[in-house]
């Protein structure tokens, strides 16, 4: 038996069992507002990223380079002045270095938990929101290729802790002038540490670490360190898609600003 549109009348929320409710749904307020949000700020960010990630040019202002670039896994990097250059592609890539680094943070990111529940509902409606009935008629879950793949976020964070600590020691070749010299900072300096610390939140809210630290321990009495580590962990990962949210946008924003420096838009101020 079908619906007068040909989809099938037993399926989702029409199926045997179910509320007989004649509309798609009963909210009244804007449901559809946050979704359309969420679409407008990735795809914003999917946008800026995939420009400068083919760029290939102004990522390095001494002593600041973008997240979008480090570390340097080609040998047509821009030399960094005591930078992670490690030229394991060597001379063979001609592309912007940027895709051999962009691809691990993309991962995590594409597979988080959060990130998968808002693109799920902004550009694929499952579900359009709570209490909004799911317009598919079938529903697999994730246990069927691509989205079968989203299992590997455990192994994304894995990746995205050496990411992080590279990123944490950009940070402290910031605290230099252009000449390499230690005891110096300007506004960049504390662009690239405000950017490496939402990014370490991220990283650290994440469930995966929240499970990995203590999320299989039977008895917290007997393992009072990773309690901790647990408790600590549970607190981030309650702020963590707003976390997920500023790490985003403050990761675009630091490119941006190295690139309008490297570029000579304007001038780094130098505060000491």
């Amino acid at each position: 038996m079908s619906t007068e549109t040909g989809r099938p009348a037993d399926t989702g929320v029409r199926g045997p069992g179910r509320a007989a409710i004649p509309q798609r749904q009963l909210r009244t307020d804007r449901w559809w507002l946050p979704q359309l949000a969420t679409a407008v700020g990735l795809l914003a960010f999917i946008g800026y990223s995939t420009w400068r990630a083919f760029d290939g040019v102004y990522y390095y202002a001494a002593p600041y380079v973008s997240p979008f670039y480090s570390p340097c896994l080609a040998a047509n990097c821009v030399p960094v002045r005591g930078g992670a250059d490690w030229a394991l592609f060597g001379d063979w890539w001609r592309l912007s270095p940027a895709l051999l680094v962009l691809i691990f943070p993309l991962g995590f990111r594409l597979t988080c938990y959060y990130y998968r529940k808002a693109y799920y509902r902004a550009f694929w409606s499952a579900p359009p929101a709570c209490a909004v009935a799911e317009p598919h008629a079938r529903y697999t879950g994730e246990s069927r290729f691509p989205l079968i793949l989203q299992n590997l976020h455990r192994y994304f964070f894995y990746v995205a802790i050496p990411f992080a600590t590279i990123l944490t020691y950009d940070v402290a070749l910031g605290f230099r002038n252009a000449r390499g010299e230690w005891g110096h900072a300007g506004l960049g300096s504390f662009v690239l540490l405000g950017n490496v610390a939402l990014i370490w939140a991220y990283t650290l809210s994440c469930h995966s670490c929240r499970h990995i630290v203590g999320g299989r321990l039977k008895h917290f009495s007997r393992h009072p360190v990773r309690h901790r580590l647990w408790q600590f962990v549970g607190r981030l990962n309650v702020h963590h898609m707003l976390l997920a949210w500023l790490s985003l946008a403050s990761v675009g924003l630091t490119d941006l600003y190295v690139y309008l420096v490297a570029s000579g838009a304007f001038a780094d101020p130098k505060l000491f």
